[in-house]
């Protein structure tokens, strides 16, 4: 092998080893700002992940809204119709955040709370996220098929 040729081949082995950098860059970027959707269900399942960031979504459980003394801290229960998990959040709710509707909170779990650092509210009065629409489908029809098995 002559000069060129080494120095052809060094060439390519740092543009490889460049781009491999580049890559392996890109994807972490990726999965620290992935975000995942978990019902109620799957975080009382433990399928979400404790102390990272996810998205919870279903109704606001009726009489669950407490607001706290400082006027900022707001306590609620998050429900599919079949789980609940308690939520706290602090700052200003969305305009639309009633009891009894759709709401999708991105935070992370800690201790089996789930403290939220966003919250919105469904914006139409038919409107539910996909996925939130799909998980409260699921646990109507698990709670359904659980209360027909017991009345056999």
């Amino acid at each position: 092998m002559n000069s060129s040729q080494k120095k052809r081949l060094s060439l390519v082995a740092g543009g490889v080893v460049i781009c491999g950098a580049a890559v392996a860059l890109v994807m972490n970027a990726f999965e620290e700002n992935l975000v995942f959707f978990f019902s109620p269900s799957q975080v009382a399942a433990h399928e979400a992940p404790e102390g990272r960031a996810f998205r919870i979504g279903g109704f606001v459980q009726e009489g669950s809204v407490v607001r706290q003394q400082d006027g900022v801290t707001v306590r609620f229960e998050v429900t599919d119709t079949a789980h609940s998990v308690p939520v706290t959040y602090k700052g200003s709710l969305p305009d639309l955040f009633k009891e009894g509707k759709g709401v999708v909170a991105q935070g992370k779990l800690m201790n089996g709370t789930f403290v939220a650092d966003q919250v919105l509210a469904k914006h139409d009065e038919n409107y539910m996220p996909p996925e939130a629409e799909k998980a409260v489908k699921e646990a109507h029809e698990k709670a359904h098929a659980k209360n027909a098995k017991k009345e056999l």
